[in-house]
């Protein structure tokens, strides 16, 4: 199994996209791949580009090892 990618983000409080409102969090996936990642991406800026205070990026999550 390899890495699983996350789309996150949300509205922020301020132009400088320090601190989500609260409440707006939004959280899709996990995606297989970067590209099912970047396409739910491409899909939820769109819906929200008239909105300047709202942004989403895609987060990989490493592999996990098993321990022993």
């Amino acid at each position: 199994m390899g890495s699983l990618f996350w789309v996150i983000g949300g509205e922020f409080g301020s132009m400088n996209f320090h601190k989500l409102v609260e409440g707006s969090a939004q959280v899709q996936g996990p995606f297989k791949t970067r590209k099912e990642a970047e396409d739910c991406w491409r899909e939820i800026s769109e819906q929200n580009r008239h909105r300047g205070s709202v942004r989403f990026s895609i987060v990989e999550e490493p592999e996990r090892k098993p321990n022993g």
